[in-house]
């Protein structure tokens, strides 16, 4: 029977460091930095064309944070993943636990796949070469290896993690691992990128399922067992797998490295090898600004612009990134501005990994940008807050063909509403009613409501609330055609 290849994509993470485009309720991996598709939907599309030599599993694995699942679910369909099971983190645990809920669920029935384990946040520009890299370490893997990707460093940077391997003996430009470190302090790094035998970590493994429980079970025995709880009564959610969140609530936090990897190498007796495979494929984690200004195109000056800017008096190497209004620069050098519709970021492009710590100090000051847009996504569309104000708010709605929202109920506020475009079907108390393009409806406070599109066409609303209160957590929900949870929830969720 042939081994096939699970793809096991790793959604979870915030992108702090790309604040203020990316936060926690819509972190990097769902945003489209470096072209028309979000960093998600370019690692899907890399799983399309495996022709030679390995068999890919009829339905892959994603881990995502379970604030994101139909965020998720939406992005991988559009870019025609194909089959995939989607598992929901109840809170943030790192890479180690995450891949082992993947990896308890792919062994299930008695399974044994080799696992191609990849983050969701990266930038792979050559696929064809990146294929023929996984090809290389399969055999590998297949064996009981744990297989790792490398990439040849550029510079000394210091929030990678970086693999030392043995020169002699490559098989296949396959290459015993000598030696992991994690984020290595500047001088260090110069030193690794001097030498021959250094490597980026990429962060990508492969690795049987077997393998990697074994590795969890000698390493980190307390991370197995905490997901192995979770998993053994993990229920289905509509098209979503629970873990059981006390169990996994209870699971450390750790990192595939922190946990498996580095030991891995101490203890050569329980017979578990690593290898990598050199990664030549265009290699990006996009982990900062400065690795975005990198890897988008430039002018002859250096400029990488993302948006409407305009650029004047000698601009050179900076990255303008602009949401909604123009952004202009005068005689900027080095610099990282990036706006958006409720912050604005100017940072000095050598000091980009320092917005990590920035947004750490907004959140202790209990700061709501790092986590919320402006825009807020939901499973049923999304929607804007364009004003607010003493007693009032006012939110621009767009509803996607055939969603509804929750029939719910407001004990404090009112809402009124106009449509801009498409049709609305209305549910107001026990009545049913269409409102069509500049139409309006007034819904009192203590009555139940719910708002549809069953048009083919994005439905886009106005709605003003007014009231005494207007908090988030001012619902009283009925029913929900998306299974979500019960309340406090977002006013639109």
């Amino acid at each position: 029977m042939t081994t096939e290849l699970l793809p096991v994509v790793l959604c979870g993470g915030s992108g702090t460091r790309l604040f203020p485009l990316s936060r926690e309720s819509h972190p990097k991996q769902f945003l489209r930095l470096t072209g028309p598709q979000t960093m998600l939907q370019q690692t899907a599309m890399r799983l399309r064309g495996w022709e030679e030599g390995i068999r890919l599993a009829p339905t892959s694995t994603l881990v995502c944070h379970e604030e994101h699942r139909f965020l998720a679910a939406s992005q991988w369909a559009e870019a025609e993943g194909g089959a995939v099971s989607i598992i929901l983190e109840p809170a943030g645990r790192n890479t180690a636990p995450a891949l082992t809920l993947a990896a308890l669920h792919a062994c299930r029935d008695g399974a044994d796949p080799v696992m191609l384990v990849m983050p969701a946040d990266h930038v792979i520009q050559d696929i064809p070469a990146f294929q023929d890299a996984v090809r290389a370490g399969f055999q590998g893997a297949l064996q009981g290896a744990v297989v790792t990707f490398g990439v040849l460093p550029q510079y000394p940077e210091t929030g990678f993690g970086y693999i030392q391997y043995r020169q002699e003996h490559a098989e296949d430009n396959v290459f015993a691992v000598e030696a992991f470190t994690e984020k290595p302090g500047s001088a260090l790094a110069q030193h690794y990128v001097q030498q021959q035998n250094f490597l980026w970590n990429s962060g990508i493994f492969m690795l049987r399922t077997s393998t990697w429980l074994k590795a969890l079970q000698l390493c980190n025995s307390e991370i197995f067992v905490s997901c192995q709880s979770a998993m053994r009564v993990a229920r289905h959610d509509l098209d979503f797998i629970r873990p059981d969140k006390v169990a996994f609530t209870a699971c450390p936090s750790d990192s595939i490295d922190y946990a498996v990897m580095e030991k891995l190498l101490a203890h050569p007796e329980w017979g578990i090898a690593c290898s990598v495979v050199p990664l030549n494929a265009g290699w990006s984690d996009v982990g900062s600004w400065d690795a975005l200004w990198k890897v988008t195109e430039q002018d002859n000056h250096g400029n990488a612009v993302i948006g409407d800017a305009v650029l004047h008096q000698g601009c050179s190497d900076t990255l303008f990134m602009s949401s909604n209004r123009l952004v202009a620069g005068v005689g900027l050098r080095d610099l990282v501005v990036v706006e958006t519709a409720d912050a604005v970021l100017v940072a000095d492009k050598r000091c980009t990994q320092e917005v990590k710590t920035l947004v750490n100090r907004l959140s202790e000051g209990g700061h709501r940008i790092t986590n919320q847009h402006r825009k807020v996504h939901r499973p049923w569309g999304w929607y804007d807050l364009i004003d607010s104000g003493e007693r009032f708010q006012v939110k621009r709605i767009v509803v996607n063909p055939g969603a509804s929202l929750s029939l719910q109920m407001h004990q404090h506020r009112a809402e009124h509403w106009v449509v801009v475009k498409g049709e609305a079907e209305v549910t107001h108390g026990e009545r049913n009613f269409s409102l069509k393009e500049n139409e309006s409806t007034y819904i009192p406070p203590g009555h139940k409501h719910r708002l549809r599109n069953g048009g083919a066409q994005p439905l886009e609303i106005i709605e003003v609330q007014s009231g005494s209160y207007l908090g988030e957590d001012d619902i009283v929900r009925f029913d929900d055609a998306y299974g979500r949870a019960k309340p406090p929830v977002s006013p639109h969720g």
